[in-house]
């Protein structure tokens, strides 16, 4: 079995590190590039293949969220988790709506790393629970964006058959695609290739993106 491919960025050598030891500990795993910044990041994944980049939100010459944006356009392929240490909410909306399959803390453990890692690779996402906290939180805005937000979503969310629906609201519920199989009394294959219909039409890049579309159609 071929290994997932890492590439790791972040400016703090200490947690870089770290980092490398955690992933290096995994069989499946092989990192397959370091950076201590987001241009250095960018200018790796040009080099080589890489199927998950693990950025720092913050760094010198190029933050991650910028160097998301760059790396996709360089490996369009590759699926983008963020780390930091900064519960900055901002943030966590604008990688998760443009792409990211992750958003990780730097206090979670190793096996939240790993996990986070893996599920990337795997089409998934993967939220620290103070930032899914977060997220939910923030979801549905009130006012008149709110509602134009709300508005434009259920619009998008209509090119949806009703089965599409449905696995969609599962997929914004969390489960992964066997639980969205047992739900639903459906093959796994069944279900991921029902995901793949969605993403293609919602236009979204990634299960998270999609789920987070589901979450500002319903009047919260």
């Amino acid at each position: 079995m071929s290994r997932i491919r890492v590439l790791v960025a972040d400016d703090e050598p200490l947690m870089l590190a770290g980092i490398q030891a955690v992933l290096g500990s995994a069989p499946d795993l092989e990192i397959v590039a370091v950076a201590g910044d987001g241009a250095a990041a960018v200018a790796a994944a040009e080099r080589v293949t890489v199927d998950v980049a693990l950025l720092d939100v913050r760094m010198p010459l190029l933050g991650g969220l910028d160097a998301m944006a760059a790396l996709r356009a360089a490996r369009p392929g590759a699926a983008i988790v963020l780390l930091t240490s900064f519960g900055d909410e901002a943030n966590v909306l604008r990688a998760l709506r443009q792409g990211a399959s992750g958003y990780v803390l730097k206090t979670c453990t190793p096996e939240e790393l790993l996990r986070a890692v893996r599920a990337a690779h795997a089409g998934d996402a993967y939220l620290s629970p103070p930032v899914a906290r977060q997220v939910i939180g923030l979801i549905g805005p009130s006012g008149a964006a709110g509602a134009q937000r709300r508005r434009a979503a259920g619009d998008r969310l209509a090119a949806l058959s009703p089965r599409e629906a449905d696995v969609l609201r599962l997929v914004a519920e969390g489960l992964s695609n066997a639980g969205i199989g047992a739900r639903l009394r459906m093959s796994e294959p069944s279900v991921k290739t029902y995901v793949s219909r969605v993403l293609t039409k919602l236009d979204c890049a990634n299960r998270v993106q999609a789920a987070l579309l589901y979450r500002e159609s319903a009047d919260q």
